[in-house]
């Protein structure tokens, strides 16, 4: 096996464990509650569904795609849901897309080497 191949095989094993947050953020309702969550700390689902164009069921559904990527979690506060944003995955996550922009850097170098030859 050449050393290319390993060094590829190497980042996607490294890759694979933040293919469930890229996924979850890939819808845009998502990716909202989660800025909103980012931005303004803890808040109820009555609160991520103000000014949403959802209902709170499907906030709901949303909340529970995210915590099962590792994004988010709920709390019960008496009849109350608080959700919270949990940063560990998505600096993982940031990780990886570091990774993957270094390699991209050294593709570039590379091919930059090999056309100025």
């Amino acid at each position: 096996m050449s050393s290319r191949r390993r060094s590829a095989e190497a980042l996607d094993d490294r890759l694979q464990p933040s293919a469930p947050v890229f996924a979850a953020l890939g819808d845009p309702t998502r990716l909202r509650l989660v800025a909103k969550l980012c931005a303004e700390g803890p808040m109820s689902i009555a609160e991520l569904t103000d000014g949403a164009e959802v209902t709170r069921q499907a906030i709901t559904k949303h909340l529970r795609v995210l915590a099962d990527a590792g994004l988010v979690r709920g709390t019960r506060a008496g009849r109350e849901s608080r959700w919270q944003l949990e940063t560990d995955h998505l600096d993982a996550a940031r990780r990886s897309l570091d990774l993957v922009s270094q390699q991209w850097d050294a593709a570039l170098e590379r091919l930059r080497a090999f056309v100025e030859r």
